[in-house]
């Protein structure tokens, strides 16, 4: 199967303008900014064949091709990440069995993430779209309801059926537990871990949908195909170890530095 990873990056971020290039300090104080902690993270994925950098920003662009990384440019009216991913798909020219979203805010994301998530696809015909979900401890859990009650938007949670394609996705935390959980607890809650794989043909319908009215009140790009009922397996990954989270907002670089100097992460 030929896989194709995009890493989308956009400098106007409402939350967090020019996020791609905030520098993380390792676990020897060695920086690098976001999209090449990304862009890094995407080239360790065994069974790629092709990953791009997909930006509208020449800055971006700069400073990716800066540490080797491909670059696709695309149109600034991309209103998210599946769409940049649909042009840039688009723009190459080439044919893919299944395209990666590996969204450039994820330097956490270890490989096996997306193996296990184009493995899951390939497996399913059922599914159009694939995006994996890690079981929460307690540590994480509880961030998240700390990022809640300050306001801020922390990660975003998925519940699905049986057959592991998703119910829903939410930035607040579902379903609701009245449990209290230790940081080493188990609990019933599935952090959504934004990566995607998509089946090309379902990525190019994305564009000629609107946005519906669930997308636009969460702000989660993946409800617009839940809502124009096409299906999203939910592959559960496992954690090995490691700890994960997204850089939402400017707190979480201490955050996500903390977590690289735990794991001892360059």
């Amino acid at each position: 199967m030929s896989v194709l990873i995009v890493i989308p990056a956009r400098y106007a971020s409402t939350r967090y303008p020019g996020k791609p290039l905030v520098p993380l300090k390792g676990a020897k104080g060695q920086e690098q900014s976001l999209i090449e902690r990304s862009w890094r993270a995407a080239m360790q994925v065994r069974g790629a064949d092709r990953v791009v950098v997909a930006t509208d920003d020449d800055r971006i662009r700069d400073a990716a091709q800066g540490f080797g990384a491909d670059v696709v440019m695309t149109s600034p009216s991309c209103q998210n990440g599946t769409e940049r991913c649909a042009e840039a798909l688009v723009t190459l020219g080439e044919t893919f069995e299944m395209v990666v979203n590996l969204q450039g805010d994820a330097p956490l994301t270890p490989p096996w993430f997306v193996e296990d998530l184009i493995a899951g696809l390939d497996a399913d015909p059922t599914a159009q779209v694939a995006t994996p979900v890690l079981r929460c401890e307690g540590r994480a859990l509880n961030g998240f309801l700390a990022d809640r009650k300050a306001g801020r938007v922390g990660g975003t949670t998925a519940v699905f059926g049986r057959n592991r394609h998703a119910l829903y996705f939410s930035k607040e935390v579902i379903p609701y537990t009245a449990g209290v959980y230790a940081d080493q607890d188990e609990t019933p809650v599935f952090h959504h871990v934004g990566v995607y794989a998509y089946r090309p043909t379902v990525l190019a319908e994305y564009t000629r949908w609107p946005i519906g009215p669930l997308e636009s009140l969460e702000g989660l790009e993946q409800l617009r195909f839940l809502e124009n009922d096409r299906s999203i397996l939910c592959v559960e990954v496992q954690a090995r170890g490691r700890q994960f989270w997204e850089l939402n907002n400017p707190e979480d670089v201490a955050r996500l530095e903390t977590m690289m100097a735990e794991m001892g992460m360059e």
